[in-house]
């Protein structure tokens, strides 16, 4: 089993700023991917930003220029550090791993949400 671990959501005015965490931990031989998406009330999930497979990242539209995803591979961590914070930015952010668990497993994965909520 692996368990995905958000945190650092929380309240905040336009223009503000908020970092996300996200730890990966269990049975884990290896992280293909590893990102960040949210969900709106009434909205679909949609991806925020991610590593790739590859290692580079891809950033939605919206987020560009504000918001930059890093990560610890040691730690099977991601980070998001979000700046300039919209009231369009409110959502639950989900972290989301791909993660190979044995040599012939591998298998999407996703954390219980962290809510980030940006007033006017």
């Amino acid at each position: 089993q692996v368990q995905l671990v958000e945190s650092g959501g929380g309240l905040v005015q336009a223009g503000g700023s908020l970092r996300l965490s996200c730890a990966a931990s269990g049975r884990i031989v290896s992280i293909n991917a590893m990102g960040w998406y949210r969900q709106a009330p009434g909205k679909q999930r949609e991806l925020v930003a991610a590593f790739n497979s590859g290692g580079s990242t891809n950033y939605a539209d919206s987020v560009k220029g504000r918001f930059t995803i890093s990560r610890d591979s040691a730690k099977n961590a991601v980070y998001l550090q979000m700046n300039s914070l919209k009231p369009e930015d409110t959502a639950v952010y989900y972290c989301n791993a791909d993660v190979r668990t044995t040599w012939y497993k591998r298998d999407d994965y996703w954390g219980q949400g962290t809510q980030v909520t940006v007033s006017s």
